[in-house]
């Protein structure tokens, strides 16, 4: 069963939906990788959205990758 998050992640889903028009909507817990959401080509853009979203820098040095694949593990990691 899928959880809900914050509203303060609708930047990061919403920037989402715009990359993938056919979607109407994404699950806190849909691997954002797996369903291919997120790419490699995408991903900085991605960074940067979180990092606007949150306020908060995102160490690149410390990445790591299981924090990135739901909204769920984003808002956990980003936004708590």
């Amino acid at each position: 069963m899928a959880t809900t998050i914050s509203p303060d992640l609708d930047p990061v889903r919403n920037w989402l939906l715009a990359k993938h028009p056919e979607r109407e909507t994404i699950t806190p817990d849909e691997d954002l990788i797996e369903a291919r959401l997120v790419d490699s080509l995408s991903f900085v853009e991605f960074l940067l959205t979180i990092e606007e979203a949150s306020g908060a820098e995102i160490d690149r040095e410390a990445i790591e990758i299981a924090d990135f694949r739901t909204l769920e593990a984003i808002g956990r990691k980003f936004f708590r």
